[in-house]
């Protein structure tokens, strides 16, 4: 095949539309399917293989496949880093999560009271009502409220400070 400028142009109106159709069947997303098709044409500017007239089509067809094939593969690639990217950030952010939560176990087993964390347990980890933990501690409602209160403050200066 004589690798001129008209030559060329004549191959690429004669076969991008075979091309296109069969890229598109494979990638199923138009601009992949032209970046596949325009590669394979890049290609072969750049390489000009020695290939009869009588075979160019089904040379086409073929270097089409094979550059769709490599471009679902690299899909495939992309995806599989993205997961495991998404699962190490969320390994992270769990491992962080749970290095918080003894952070604030210490910080509450070290500075409140045996009643202050009573009264945190009832009402936040057993989601009891002001009146309810009230009721099981036989104290006021405006006690829990002040042992909530004054427990929070504790543990945000302690937080604060610990910086």
């Amino acid at each position: 095949m004589d690798y001129n400028k008209q030559t060329f142009e004549h191959l690429f109106k004669d076969n991008y539309p075979h091309m296109y159709r069969m890229a598109f069947s494979l990638v199923e997303n138009a601009d992949d399917a032209k970046d596949a098709v325009n590669q394979v044409f890049s290609m072969i500017w750049k390489n000009k293989p020695q290939i009869s007239n009588e075979s160019i089509r089904g040379y086409l067809l073929a270097a089409t496949r094979n550059q769709c094939l490599h471009m679902l593969k690299q899909r495939q690639l992309q995806r599989r880093l993205e997961m495991e990217m998404q699962r190490s950030m969320v390994e992270s952010e769990e491992e962080e999560h749970e290095e918080l939560m003894q952070q604030l176990q210490q910080v509450i087993d070290s500075n409140l009271t045996e009643q202050d964390r009573r009264v945190l347990q009832l009402h936040y980890d057993d989601e009891m009502t002001y009146e309810e933990t009230a009721t099981v501690l036989g104290i006021s409602s405006s006690a829990v409220n002040k042992h909530i209160t004054r427990s929070l403050a504790k543990i945000r200066k302690t937080l604060k400070n610990a910086k």
